[in-house]
């Protein structure tokens, strides 16, 4: 049998040769030592970190029958930090704590650095925790602003005051001041004039209280009159004239700040209601439903409750006799009730309808003894005058204020002189 040979075939010898090519190409990538580059992942790492130290704060306002210990606790302040700042109060300032004051716990991370309990607008107490413990009175600094403002009354003193841009606060304190002597309804006339000078307490560049009146002068009717603050001790200030004549009478002229007469003080009066000849014994002010109703004096609530035509009513008692009356209210004022004392200004219950009344409105009565007499035309006793002692401090006070008042009227002229 003859043998015979095989001859590779076309597609062998193709994968031969891609073979050898193979080998030669990674010979030569060896021999070099030029590998592929690799390939590169790149990551990015945020750089901002969580602050640990975060400052904030928090306010809690002392509620009644609260106390110290237990406030500490639910703000996280440590036990025996508390017992500390209890121990180092010599001077028994946390012992002055009241309902109402504001505390203010200012945190780094979670820890407390120091507690401020605010007293009023100005005055506080500093617990400080960051170097040990202390703890001191702390008085901002104030800084008392000046404004002089003045007016001519087109309609009412109210609205005249308010396009001066005097502030609503400083407004009723004019009308209080002046309200022994003028009834800033009935006596109000188109023309008067007002000026005044205002001090305003501001702390770090915020006001801290409401404007206070150093000197006023009201032209009413032609008649002139002066307001000229004085303090005749550090705690009590007064209002006199120029001569010292104070201007705090015994009793207010009206019992409401702003209202109308809608009917006069009248024996012969034709009663609007039962239509018959009954005598009005007082004077009617017109007002809205809840208007505040002050006490004319000081004195003492003889009668608080509802009675027959006069709704609901309030009569007290003042010195030297002297007695008021207020019917028609809709409401009393919170407390009021016989044998409560009562102060000028004080007030005792709202403006109403009660009994037998047309509209809201208030009844006023003054009577000295058993006589009635008409509250408009009563010339009312005044308040001591200025101390002998003070006299010449308050003289001099007196002529700065006049240099005050003459330049405001330089700038605001009356335009009907």
């Amino acid at each position: 049998m003859v043998g015979f040979k095989k001859v590779p075939t076309k597609a062998v010898l193709s994968i031969f040769l891609l073979s050898i090519i193979l080998i030669l190409l990674l010979y030569v990538d060896f021999s070099t030592d030029e590998s592929l580059p690799e390939e590169i992942i790149e990551t990015t790492e945020s750089l901002e970190k969580t602050p640990t130290d975060v400052l904030s704060y928090k306010i809690h306002k002392v509620k009644d029958g609260e106390n110290l210990s237990i406030i500490f606790e639910d703000f996280n302040l440590p036990l025996n930090t508390a017992y500390r700042i209890f121990r180092l109060d010599n001077k028994n300032l946390l012992s002055k704590i009241r309902p109402g004051d504001i505390m203010r716990f200012t945190y780094l991370g979670n820890e407390i650095t120091n507690i401020e309990i605010g007293k009023d607008s100005i005055n506080s107490l500093l617990i400080d925790l960051t170097d040990g413990i202390s703890i001191k009175e702390v008085s901002k600094e104030v800084e008392l602003v000046r404004s002089f403002k003045s007016g001519i009354i087109k309609t009412s003193f109210y609205e005249s005051a308010l396009e001066a841009e005097i502030p609503d606060s400083v407004i009723m304190d004019f009308a209080y001041i002046f309200g022994w002597d003028v009834d800033f309804v009935f006596d109000i006339r188109e023309g008067d004039s007002f000026y005044l000078v205002y001090e305003t307490a501001f702390s770090n560049g915020e006001k801290i209280e409401n404007g206070d009146i150093v000197v006023a002068k009201f032209i009413n009717n032609g008649n002139i009159y002066k307001a000229n603050r004085f303090f005749t001790n550090v705690n009590k200030k007064e209002f006199f004239d120029d001569n010292g004549n104070n201007l705090q009478k015994a009793f207010l002229r009206a019992p409401l700040d702003f209202a109308y007469i809608s009917s006069h003080f009248n024996p012969n009066r034709m009663h609007p209601v039962l239509h018959t000849i009954r005598a009005h014994n007082g004077t009617d002010y017109a007002a809205k439903r809840g208007s505040p109703v002050r006490t004319t004096g000081d004195g003492t609530i003889k009668y608080s409750g509802r009675r027959n035509g006069c709704g609901n009513e309030i009569v007290i008692q003042h010195t030297n006799d002297y007695s008021t009356r207020y019917c028609h209210l809709d409401k009393f004022h919170s407390g009021i009730k016989k044998g409560k004392k009562v102060f000028q200004g004080e007030t005792i219950g709202y403006v109403g309808s009660t009994g037998l009344a047309t509209g809201p409105h208030l009844h006023y009565e003054f009577k000295i003894g058993n006589k009635h007499i008409d509250p408009v035309k009563l010339k009312l006793p005044s308040a001591e005058p200025i101390n002998i002692n003070l006299k010449s401090d308050f003289d001099t006070l007196v002529e700065n204020n006049k240099i005050m008042i003459q330049k405001l009227e330089s700038l605001y002229p009356n335009e009907e002189s």
